[in-house]
């Protein structure tokens, strides 16, 4: 008598890649949804433009002027007495003009940290 093998009943599986394309669809219906339920601004709002803000200096600013004199609020100051007389040494801000001289600027940074401020930072404008 001769045994017959049966081979294994084959599984009809799917393409795993089909239940995939199904959850991105889902997910763009739901998207393109919500986006289109989103209100709209009133269209005759029209937002600020930072160019236009009037901004000004912080009240603690060193000014580095073109001839390397320091100034605070518009009056001429010690570097060293500033520091002094600021509650948080943590963080001093120098906004020097554009034609001081650089090592008047290095100078003045070594006169703040020695004077005990913990970081210098130089304040600037933003390119155009």
């Amino acid at each position: 008598m001769k045994t017959r093998l049966t081979q294994p009943a084959r599984r009809g599986g799917g393409e795993p890649t089909i239940g995939l394309i199904n959850v991105v669809f889902l997910l763009l219906v739901f998207f393109l949804i919500a986006g289109s339920l989103a209100p709209s601004p009133d269209p005759a709002l029209r937002l600020l433009r930072i160019a236009d803000a009037a901004t000004q200096a912080p009240a603690d600013v060193l000014v580095l002027m073109a001839d390397g004199a320091v100034t605070h609020q518009g009056l001429p100051v010690d570097p060293a007495a500033h520091v002094a007389a600021l509650p948080d040494t943590a963080l001093v801000r120098v906004m020097p003009d554009r034609a001081a001289p650089a090592a008047r600027l290095v100078e003045l940074a070594d006169q703040l940290i020695a004077a005990g401020a913990q970081r210098v930072v130089l304040l600037g404008e933003p390119a155009p």
